[in-house]
């Protein structure tokens, strides 16, 4: 009789694991490169963004959500690692799948308990190599040929020549110039013909998530999209351009003697960059630049909006988490700056929106956030064990309450160790590895332009905000240059060099 009872417990407790596994929820985990906060749920008018409205009008979004890296390569590492720079060293290209094959990346927490996991698109670093193939039940290459260069997110040049503006380069700031652009396609924006919207990468790539969101599933999954839209170039189907009325168009403000008062680091590097803003002043195309991004920003709404009505007409739209999230912002001409890799708030602002069960609906949030806090927040929503070692807090709690959410201090890393920024809703307190300060009263300068690090009134504010810096920084990692991409066949893995 006791042995009976003790299977029919042991039975019990069977039932009440499989159903909890069965119960939890799927996760929708949405990137896109290069957007900053120009998005309606953000308050910028500007963009025509309603299917990123729609989702936020189902969640909660972020208006202080801030990137773990200053570009994308470190950004989406500390993403998928859940650690900052300043606890991995890998503040620069370092490829955490070589040098930490321990640590378990977001998508491999979801591997290991029971989900199907599927990836498409720039989730990673763009380049060859960088990838981390463990623990994908699939992950979509568009050609195989890119499977033999290492799995890289090649999204214009390679494969599809004809898939260029032509002639190539299109934009008025390239043209003429006698040379392609800088990287290949910095600064470079056009239509492309309406009809080959279909052969785009981030197209095909997004079709691959629809396929897949209408496969059935027996056992949750973890399907990942990352966007290469609005990165540059901002080539994009003709109708996006067709929406902005580019004589309506207003670029953001800046003030000519806005360096004055920074320190000598951020200004030796801005002195560097001026060429682009002066350039495009020269031209009078700074209008004609925003349009290309809004364009793209628009045509990777679109995209998403393929993804959610096919979410909708599936099984799984009520049982879904959604994630959706930018890599790092970008500077369009403020502080005379045009790209990322700053410590200031174009780069380190991002959309951040989460909806789904558990989550409050229509909500938007003031308080602070950084992008690592989505690791432990997902394992958190979907009933997961917390991993070991995550620098990010879980932020479930005020996604399901967000009335009672409390604002925080959040760090960005820059590119080196001892060098940071901290920010909450008032301050941004930003230290440069030579010494350097900068401190922004955000509420009442929201443009950065008033440094106070050096007036002693604000001594007790930065004190206060540099307590919240680590007290150990990192060692770097190696560099990608220091190591060779190894290809064999359709597979890749890196060695020393």
């Amino acid at each position: 009789m006791k042995l009976k009872s003790n299977y029919a417990l042991l039975f019990l407790l069977l039932s009440q694991v499989l159903c909890a596994a069965s119960s939890r929820p799927n996760v929708l985990f949405l990137s896109v490169d290069d957007l900053n906060d120009w998005i309606n749920p953000m308050g910028h008018s500007q963009a025509i963004t309603p299917n990123m409205d729609r989702l936020a009008a189902r969640g909660v979004t972020y208006q202080n959500a801030h990137t773990a890296g200053s570009f994308c390569a470190p950004s989406r590492t500390a993403i998928f690692t859940g650690r900052y720079a300043t606890t991995t060293g890998f503040y620069h290209n370092q490829v955490y799948h070589f040098e930490n094959p321990e640590i378990v990346p977001l998508h491999m927490a979801f591997h290991n308990a029971g989900y199907a996991t599927y990836g498409a698109g720039k989730l990673f670093h763009h380049a060859h190599g960088f990838i981390d193939r463990r623990a994908w039940d699939e992950f979509y290459i568009r050609d195989d040929e890119l499977k033999k260069r290492g799995w890289g997110m090649e999204t214009w040049k390679e494969f599809h020549h004809d898939m260029l503006p032509d002639p190539y380069p299109a934009s008025p700031y390239n043209i003429g110039l006698g040379r392609a652009p800088t990287n290949g396609f910095f600064l470079e924006w056009g239509p492309i013909p309406n009809e080959k919207e279909e052969r785009m990468a981030d197209t095909m790539r997004t079709n691959y998530a629809v396929e897949v969101l209408q496969r059935q599933h027996d056992e949750p999954f973890f399907l990942g999209l990352g966007l290469y839209a609005p990165h540059f170039p901002n080539y994009v189907p003709q109708k996006y351009f067709d929406l902005y009325d580019r004589d309506a168009i207003v670029p953001p403000v800046y003030l000519q003697d806005d360096w004055d008062d920074l320190p000598e680091k951020p200004r030796k590097r801005l002195a560097e960059r001026r060429s682009f803003q002066e350039r495009i002043e020269n031209l009078d195309i700074h209008k004609d630049a925003i349009r290309g991004y809004l364009a793209s920003v628009t045509y990777a709404d679109a995209m998403l909006g393929r993804v959610l009505d096919a979410l909708d007409a599936s099984p799984y739209r009520d049982n879904t988490v959604i994630v959706l999230w930018s890599d790092n912002g970008y500077h369009l001409g403020e502080k005379m700056n045009w790209g990322k890799e700053t410590l200031w708030q174009r780069t380190s602002n991002v959309p951040l929106i989460f909806a789904g069960p558990g989550i409050a609906r229509g909500a938007s949030l003031e308080t602070s956030a950084s992008l690592v806090d989505m690791y432990p927040t997902l394992l958190d929503l979907c009933r997961l064990p917390q991993e070991d070692g995550l620098d990010g807090v879980s932020m479930a709690r005020d996604l399901r309450y967000p009335e009672r959410a409390q604002d925080r201090a959040v760090m960005l890393p820059g590119t080196e160790p001892n060098e940071y920024a901290i920010m909450n809703q008032k301050w941004r307190y930003i230290r440069y590895r030579d010494g350097g300060e900068e401190l922004y009263d955000v509420c009442n300068d929201p443009h950065e332009w008033t440094n106070l690090a050096d007036s002693p009134e604000y001594a007790s504010v930065k004190r206060k905000m540099a307590a919240e810096a680590p007290s150990d920084f990192a060692e770097p990692r190696r560099r990608k240059h220091r190591l060779n991409l190894v290809i064999e066949g359709d597979d890749f893995h890196w060695e020393k060099k």
